[in-house]
């Protein structure tokens, strides 16, 4: 009898051995996936982290754009469309009282035959060109000689010219004919725009140079 109680005993023993054995078995398995789950964030986080630090180390190259060529004088052959008329906004303005000349005695008191009939101030040949440069009077003390205007409804002008009555904001637009002063113009307060100021000298050599500057970018236009 004593010998099966000891056996029953031994037997129990091992049974509740096992048995720890098996909860903490058990319980380490359950806890490894939480662990692994709790650290995987972590990780994730460190990689994006890194990844960010990458980013921030190489920045991407910007390309530079290079800036759009603008024409020098581009109402030349378009003419007075909206686009080359806004082309016009990036120069100075200035209101003036425009007027008209021509060559004749009721302009300049000379007549043809007279030495210095179409003869600017200058020393410039007076010229009327819808496509290029014109001369045209103004007080040199506002426009020196050299000064290239734009004159909306005229077109480009280079002051080349005085007379007795120009003074302060006044300019005078020269046309080859009387009757084109009247029929074309007459008188006009507008604003007209500074192109280029001169430097106080106009010749016919630098004249020239400008009618063929600008028909030399109108042909590329």
């Amino acid at each position: 009898m004593d010998i099966i109680v000891k056996s029953v005993k031994g037997s129990l023993t091992y049974l509740l051995i096992a048995l720890i054995c098996t909860v903490l078995g058990i319980y380490i398995l359950l806890e490894e996936p939480q662990q692994k789950t709790a650290a995987f964030p972590e990780t994730k986080q460190a990689k994006m982290q890194g990844t960010t630090v990458s980013h921030a180390e190489k920045p991407k190259d910007k390309q530079v754009e290079k800036p759009e060529k603008v024409a020098r004088f581009p109402l030349a052959s378009s003419g007075e469309t909206v686009e080359a008329l806004a082309t016009l906004a990036r120069y100075p303005k200035v209101n003036v009282v425009a007027t008209g000349y021509s060559p004749g005695p009721e302009s300049t008191g000379k007549d043809v035959g007279h030495p210095a009939y179409g003869i600017t101030y200058s020393g410039v040949k007076a010229k009327r060109a819808a496509g290029a440069f014109s001369t045209i009077a103004a007080d040199l003390d506002l426009f020196p000689l050299g000064t290239i205007l734009y004159i909306p409804g005229y077109g480009y002008g280079v002051v080349a010219d005085i007379g007795s009555a120009i003074k302060g904001n006044k300019i005078d637009l020269y046309f080859d004919k009387k009757e084109d002063v009247y029929k074309q113009w007459g008188k006009k307060q507008l604003d007209v725009y500074v192109i280029e100021r001169g430097d106080g000298k106009m010749n016919e050599e630098t004249f020239a140079r400008l009618n063929q500057l600008i028909q030399n970018e109108a042909k590329k236009q």
